[in-house]
C-alpha cells in the first residue's frame, strides 16, 4: 500500500495548497479520520452510522493524486472515483454482503482442500500402511513428496492463476486433484501411494495463495488479516468433519471386500469434485464482474455498491490498480519480486514456525493407536484439540489487529509451545498415563497459530500486485518447505515415543523466538532508514520523488514496513 506515510503526504501538501481546495467547493467533505481497525464490539456511543466513513487518502491532492491514479487497462476503472462518498453504515453493510458472497464460499474451497489434504491420517486408523505393505518410514516420504511438489507448484501454479485469472484457475484446480484423490481408492502399494501424493501436491500447491490473491480485491489490508483467521477456521473446522466422517465411512471396511479407507477416499474425493463444480459458477473475476447467468443478470453488487468496494480498498492501498487480472507475470517482474530481500524475513519464519507442532499432529493418530485406542475412538480423540486450536488462532488474529502488533502477536504460538515440549522432553513417557499424554499433546496442539497474521503481515509489506503475487507463493512455498522437514523429524528408529525428534523440536523453537525478535528488528531499523531519507526531504522534493522515482512496491521511500 501507499501505507501511512503517503497519507501524511496529503496532510503535509494541504497546508500549501489550501486555497486552491477552497476553491474547489464542489469536491465533498471527507469523513472525521478514524483508526481502520475497528470492531462492532470497539465502537463508541457517538458512533453515527450515517456519517461519512471515506477517509483520506493520496486522491484528495491534485497532485499527489496524479503520481497514483489506476491504470488505463485495470478493470474496475470505471468505478474509481476520487470523490466517491459513503457512510460507515454503507460500508460495514457491505462487507458483511462480501462475507456472505465471497469469503463463505472461499472458506468452503478451503474445507475442499483440507478434506483431500489431510484424509491420510484419518486412513492410517484404518490400517493403512498394513494393508499397503508399508512402514512410518513409507508415509514419512510421502508426506515429503506431497509436500516437495506442493512446493514445486506454488509458483508455477500463482503465475498461471495471474495469466488465466483466480476465478478460472481455482475451480480448475480443485476439479483435476478431486480426480486424483478418488483415484486413491484403488492403491496397490508404496509406488501407487507415492505417485498419487505427487499429483495431489502438484494440482493442490498453489491453491493458498491463488485464494489470497482473490481476496485481496475485495478487502482492506486488516480486513483480510482477520478473513484469512475464518479462512485457517475453516480447516479445522474440515478436520473435524474430516474425523465424524471418517468415523462413519471407516465402518465400511468389508463392503465390497474392500477397506474402509478406500471408501474414505472416494466419497470425500466425490465433495470436494462438487464443490470444484460450483466454484465456476460462484467465483466472480473481480468486484465489478459478478454478473452471469448464475449470478443474476444485474450481478451480485450493484454500481453503488461497486464503487464502494474499488474505491475503498484503493484509497487505502493504491497499488491494487498497478496490475489487471488477467495480467501475466514477466519474467522480469517475476525477478524484480523474488530479489526482494526485505520479504525474505517473513519467509524465514514461514520455514520454521510451523515445524515444531507438525511431527504430533502428523504422527497423533498413530501414537493414539499405539497407546492402545481403537480406530474410532483414536478419530474422536482429534477433535478436541482442533476445536481449542481454531479458538486460539481467531482470538490471535483479532488481538494482532486490535493491538497493532504483528510480530510479538506470532511469537505467542511458539511460547505456547515450549512448556509442553519440554514436558516431553523431561518425563518418561513410557510410564505416564494415556490419557495424561493425550491431553498434553492436544494441548501442544491447540496452540495459537501464527499463520493468518504472518500471510496477511506478507501481503502489506509486499505494496504492489506483482510482488503480492509472487511473494505469497515464496511464503507458502517456505511453510511446504517446512513440511518437508517436519516430515523427517520422527523416525522408525525413534518410536514409539520419539525423544530424540522432541528434542529437535525443543531446540528448533527456542530458535524461532529468537528469530521473531530478529525480524522485528529487522523491519524497525528499515523503517528508520526510510524515515531518515524522506523527513531530509523537502515538499517540493518530495512531490519531485513521486513524480520520477523508479522505486516500486516496497522500496519506494514512503512506505513503512508493517511489524
Amino acid at each position: 500500500m501507499a501505507t501511512v506515510l503517503a497519507k501524511e503526504k496529503v496532510v503535509v501538501t494541504e497546508s500549501s495548497s489550501t486555497s486552491s481546495r477552497s476553491s474547489l467547493t464542489s469536491v465533498p467533505p471527507l469523513g472525521a479520520p478514524l483508526e481502520e481497525r475497528r470492531f462492532w464490539w470497539q465502537r463508541a456511543k457517538s458512533y453515527d452510522p450515517d456519517a461519512i466513513a471515506t477517509q483520506a487518502s493520496v486522491f484528495d491532492d491534485p497532485e499527489t493524486a496524479e503520481k497514483y491514479k489506476p491504470r488505463a487497462d485495470w478493470e474496475n476503472l470505471h468505478r474509481f472515483d476520487p470523490l466517491a462518498r459513503w457512510t460507515w453504515a454503507e460500508e460495514h453493510r457491505l462487507i458483511r454482503k462480501i462475507d456472505f458472497r465471497i469469503m463463505v464460499w472461499a472458506c468452503i474451497m478451503f474445507m475442499s482442500l483440507e478434506l483431500d489434504r489431510s484424509n491420510l491420517s484419518q486412513a492410517l486408523t484404518d490400517n493403512f500402511l498394513h494393508d499397503l505393505h508399508m512402514t512410518t518410514n513409507d508415509y514419512n516420504l510421502g508426506n515429503t513428496v506431497f509436500k516437495l511438489s506442493f512446493l514445486c507448484a506454488e509458483l508455477p501454479s500463482q503465475l498461471v492463476s495471474k495469466w488465466m485469472g483466480p476465478d478460472r484457475w481455482i475451480p480448475s484446480q480443485m476439479v483435476l486433484w478431486s480426480l486424483v484423490a478418488g483415484g486413491q481408492y484403488w492403491l496397490s502399494g508404496r509406488t501407487s501411494f507415492l505417485v498419487c501424493r505427487a499429483l495431489l501436491g502438484i494440482l493442490q500447491g498453489g491453491f493458498i495463495p491463488d485464494v489470497i490473491l482473490y481476496l485481496s480485491y475485495f478487502y482492506k489490508h486488516h480486513e483480510l488479516s482477520l478473513r484469512l483467521g475464518f479462512f485457517w477456521t475453516a480447516m479445522s473446522i474440515s478436520d473435524i468433519l474430516a474425523s465424524l466422517l471418517a468415523y462413519g465411512l471407516l465402518h465400511m471396511r468389508g463392503v465390497h471386500n474392500r477397506a474402509g479407507w478406500r471408501w474414505l477416499f472416494l466419497i470425500e474425493a466425490l465433495i470436494t469434485l462438487t464443490c470444484g463444480i460450483f466454484a465456476f459458477a460462484l467465483m466472480p473475476a473481480g468486484p465489478c464482474q459478478t454478473k452471469s447467468w448464475f449470478r443474476g443478470k444485474n450481478g451480485w453488487f450493484n454500481e453503488r455498491e461497486e464503487t464502494i468496494i474499488v474505491n475503498r480498498v484503493l484509497r487505502e492501498d493504491p497499488s491494487k490498480s498497478t496490475m489487471h487480472n488477467r495480467q501475466p507475470i514477466t519474467p522480469k517482474l517475476l525477478w524484480q519480486s523474488l530479489k526482494d530481500y526485505d520479504l525474505w524475513p517473513l519467509y524465514i519464519l514461514g520455514l520454521v514456525f510451523q515445524i515444531p507442532p507438525t511431527p504430533p499432529t502428523q504422527y497423533l493418530t498413530l501414537s493414539l493407536r499405539g497407546l492402545g485406542f481403537d480406530t474410532f475412538q483414536t478419530n474422536l480423540l482429534t477433535i478436541p484439540y482442533t476445536v481449542l486450536h481454531m479458538i486460539t488462532m481467531m482470538i490471535l488474529t483479532y488481538s494482532a489487529e486490535i493491538v497493532g502488533e504483528l510480530t510479538f502477536m506470532s511469537l505467542i504460538g511458539q511460547i505456547w509451545i515450549l512448556p509442553f515440549l519440554i514436558y516431553l522432553n523431561c518425563v518418561d513417557t513410557q510410564n505416564v498415563n494415556r490419557w495424561v499424554l493425550w491431553a498434553v499433546t492436544s494441548l501442544l496442539l491447540s496452540y495459537p497459530s501464527a499463520h493468518p497474521i504472518q500471510v496477511g503481515w506478507n501481503s502489506r509489506n509486499s505494496n504492489t500486485v506483482r510482488s503480492r503475487t509472487v511473494s505469497a507463493a515464496c511464503y507458502n512455498m517456505f511453510v511446504q518447505a517446512s513440511g518437508i522437514i517436519s516430515s523427517n523429524i520422527y523416525r522408525q528408529d525413534d518410536a514409539p515415543r520419539y525423544k530424540r525428534g522432541n528434542r529437535q523440536l525443543l531446540a528448533i523453537t527456542c530458535m524461532n523466538i529468537v528469530l521473531y525478535l530478529l525480524v522485528k528488528v529487522y523491519y524497525v531499523f528499515r523503517n528508520k532508514q526510510k524515515d531518515k531519507k524522506w523527513k531530509a526531504m523537502s515538499e517540493s522534493e518530495r512531490l519531485e520523488y513521486l513524480a520520477t522515482t523508479k522505486d516500486t512496491g516496497n522500496k519506494r521511500l514512503d512506505f513503512r514496513f508493517q511489524h
